[in-house]
């Protein structure tokens, strides 16, 4: 028993939701090819991104973020690359820059951390509101 204890603790000490990403991203190597391009109009469609920058290199996708509710746009996307060489020189040149009326801010993307929902959550709870009702007395 005292070894699975001690097998327990040592997993709960290890932090594995942030040492795996981490360890991706080492694989893929330092330089990202994916762009985080922030500030788009919201008329911005994949197609004029993708435009806007394929004169610096191969690109792989450019996606524009949509609500899933209101099918608009969320002012955000991305552009894959080829290469991390494409998608650095893109970032340098194109941070600030104009695209169909406003200024974007490009850097480069992260992952995203995994949710910590487990299930459930939300919606009813059971028991009673404030001062109505069963107190269990």
């Amino acid at each position: 028993m005292a070894f699975f204890n001690k097998i327990g603790s040592l997993v709960s000490q290890t932090n594995l939701k942030t040492s795996v990403p981490s360890m991706f991203n080492t694989i893929r190597g330092m330089a990202s090819s994916k762009l985080f391009v922030g500030g788009l109009s919201y008329q911005t469609s994949d197609d004029s991104l993708r435009d806007a920058f394929s004169s610096f290199g191969d690109v792989t996708e450019a996606r524009v973020i949509f609500d899933r509710d209101t099918q608009r746009s969320r002012g955000f996307g991305f552009v894959s690359f080829a290469d991390s060489e494409s998608a650095s020189s893109a970032k340098s040149a194109m941070d600030g820059q104009e695209l169909e009326g406003r200024n974007i801010r490009v850097s480069e993307a992260t992952e995203r951390p995994p949710r910590e929902n487990f299930g459930g959550g939300g919606g009813y709870r059971g028991g009673y509101g404030a001062g109505g009702g069963n107190d269990g007395f």
